[in-house]
């Protein structure tokens, strides 16, 4: 029984937590800005054959669609799985839980921290991550959302790599 529980935390963790730390990681990359607003720097390498530097040509201004790098549908289905991960990533903990419980692990401290960190993360992608994510699709603003956003994804992933080591090392984890 262990070895299962132990199975479907693990593979839950890798295919939910995993895949909404990705997407939620890659959301601001491809959610649409406001447009005329520059895509990247002002300045930079400019259209082929222009030294670096050049300003950057007219067609590289976002619009709510398509443009370099953003893309409305990337970013939409960036948002979904966001969610839908989400949603089937409290598989993690309940499993996680229970198999601390068969495991006779439950008065572990680094459970407890786990279990913390686990609901910070969740609350925060329930919370901030997801909102913030469904906002900037329904009114791109300049990007001052967007980089936010990247800076509170960066947060969530640091959480869940932080319960991730305590899983593995298990400080003051009974003999």
């Amino acid at each position: 029984m262990e070895a299962f529980l132990l199975s479907i935390h693990v593979l839950a963790g890798i295919v939910f937590v995993g895949g909404s730390a990705v997407a939620t990681s890659l959301f601001p990359r491809y959610a649409p800005v406001a447009a005329g607003v520059p895509v990247g720097p002002a300045t930079g390498a400019g259209p082929a054959g222009s030294p670096s530097g050049a300003p950057r040509a007219p067609e590289a201004l976002a619009t709510p669609e398509v443009s370099e790098e953003r893309n409305r549908a990337v970013a939409v289905a960036l948002h979904r799985i966001t969610r839908v991960y989400g949603v089937f990533g409290i598989v993690v903990p309940v499993v996680g839980i229970v198999l601390a419980l068969v495991q006779g692990r439950m008065g572990e401290g680094w459970i407890f921290v786990s279990i913390a960190l686990t609901g910070l993360a969740g609350g925060l992608l329930a919370l901030r991550i997801y909102p913030e994510q469904r906002d900037a699709l329904a009114a791109p603003d300049d990007g001052r959302r967007l980089r936010a956003l990247s800076m509170v994804a960066g947060i969530y992933n640091l959480l869940w790599a932080v319960v991730v080591v305590l899983m593995i090392v298990r400080p003051g984890a009974y003999p």
